[in-house]
């Protein structure tokens, strides 16, 4: 018989009787069938919160002092429906067996009973636990990648790569480096991270460093006692200790003074705070998400950024792609951010035409996911795009080159943003083009586009 606690993963039955004799012989039926047993002689022993997605069976009599197996049944099927419960009596109550399948016990045992009976039953029940665990473990999996695919929106290869990571690196508890530039959606990366970990009931505190003044980070952060330093009237607890049992985000860390980078990287490595003015060191349960734009080992080469933290850092880190190398995600998140704009404001969303969709490709979006935001907003109130036009197709990071290469970007752009746009065939496309059909089908051989709308587009000749 294991010493395990009951609800313990390793144990796959657990076994209530008060009878000692009966309970020892059934613990050794089940024990020499390769089963790892807990025993108790009393339901009221058990804590049943726990019994939660735990991977086993309970096994329990009916007729018991204090809880009975009915009363049992009603408080674990309470928290778990699923939990199989095999009831057992030596009475040989029909109208009570009845009342205690119809309260959903997924078998019931009458004594005497032959020890092959038992063991069928577990066998069998164990064999629908396992089944009930893992469609509930399929469907959390594909509720959080609807969730992620929600938050982090976009369809483009590098999107898809990060949601991703971020759903492999939520399920483990290991600090995360985020890096991206500016208005990329750091801080929805790091909720995403919190929302779908373990410690998504404890709190999630966001600090950005650089909107901290230097004279109340340590205080900020760390808190402080009363008296601790002119001011200091009364204590303040740090948001770091704030944050114990959930997540700590940390934005624009490279604006961080060196003095406040060595007590970082103390509190990373001990998981402990001291407030100004104490001497007491408070354990941390907590996981830093800290994000930064900057390239940090350069920053480090430059002795802006200790080395030593930047290494604890970079154990796990996620790369935010830019939004000009997201493709199509821009007319997606446009079309997003714009009818929920116009929702808000009561107003009717407004269609793109070819030229606006492919002005917003050839943007360069220094600005990233918030400056495309801002551009949605004013569209959907009626107003241009706003868009700076000399951060368009002359910028390197967009298409770089010259003329001719230039020219054939636009081009290319534009049969893209058509595209994006609903077309059942060939003819369709080349309409809002105002293209011949074999001229657009060459252009879309040329710029390797695969048109999808309406078959093969070499089928759908002007012939």
């Amino acid at each position: 018989m294991s010493s395990a606690a009951p609800f313990d993963p390793t144990t796959q039955v657990l076994l209530i009787d008060d009878d000692p004799h009966l309970r020892q012989a059934l613990c050794q039926t089940l024990d020499l069938a390769g089963f790892k047993v807990v025993a108790l002689a009393d339901a009221r022993q058990l804590d049943t919160q726990q019994a939660l997605d735990w991977p086993g069976v309970i096994v329990s009599d009916i007729r018991m002092p204090g809880i009975d197996g009915l009363q049992l049944l009603e408080q674990v099927h309470g928290v778990d429906s699923g939990l199989p419960v095999i009831l057992v009596t030596g009475h040989g109550d029909v109208p009570l067996a009845v009342k205690a399948m119809r309260s959903g016990a997924y078998d019931f045992l009458e004594k005497p009973f032959p020890s092959d009976a038992l063991l069928d039953s577990v066998r069998r029940a164990l064999d629908v636990r396992r089944l009930v665990l893992e469609n509930r473990s399929l469907r959390l999996a594909l509720s959080e990648q609807k969730e992620l695919r929600g938050r982090l929106l976009g369809q483009s290869a590098p999107m898809q790569r990060l949601q991703q990571q971020v759903a492999s690196l939520a399920a483990i508890q290991a600090d995360v480096l985020v890096l991206g530039e500016t208005g990329s959606g750091k801080e929805v990366v790091a909720r995403a991270l919190h929302d779908l970990s373990s410690r998504r009931n404890g709190p999630f505190v966001a600090i950005n460093a650089g909107a901290l003044a230097e004279s109340v980070v340590e205080s900020e952060l760390f808190g402080h006692e009363q008296g601790a330093f002119t001011g200091a009237q009364k204590r303040r607890i740090g948001k770091f200790e704030y944050a114990n049992g959930g997540t700590l985000f940390l934005d624009e860390i490279e604006s961080m003074s060196l003095d406040i980078q060595v007590k970082l990287l103390r509190l990373l490595q001990e998981r402990t705070v001291e407030r100004l003015g104490s001497n007491q060191l408070i354990a941390l349960d907590i996981r830093i998400i800290a994000a930064t734009k900057e390239d940090l080992r350069l920053a480090s080469d430059e002795g802006r950024f200790r080395a030593d933290l930047y290494y604890r850092l970079n154990v796990a880190s996620l790369r935010i792609p830019p939004l000009r190398e997201r493709g199509d995600d821009i007319l997606l998140l446009f079309q997003h951010f714009a009818e929920r704009g116009a929702q808000r404001h009561g107003l009717t969303p407004r269609p793109l035409d070819s030229a606006q969709r492919a002005q917003l490709l050839a943007h360069g979006w220094p600005g990233n996911v918030r400056e495309l935001q801002n551009a949605a907003e004013r569209y959907a109130l009626g107003l241009d795009l706003g868009l700076d036009e000399s951060r368009s197709l002359a910028m390197p990071t967009a298409t770089g080159g010259g003329l001719n290469e230039q020219v054939e970007a636009f081009e290319r752009s534009l049969i893209a943003a058509e595209m994006a746009r609903p077309h059942g065939s060939l003819r369709s496309l080349s309409e809002a083009l105002g293209v011949p059909r074999k001229t657009l089908h060459d252009k879309l051989r040329k710029h390797g586009l695969l048109f999808s709308g309406g078959g093969n587009p070499a089928d759908d000749s002007d012939g």
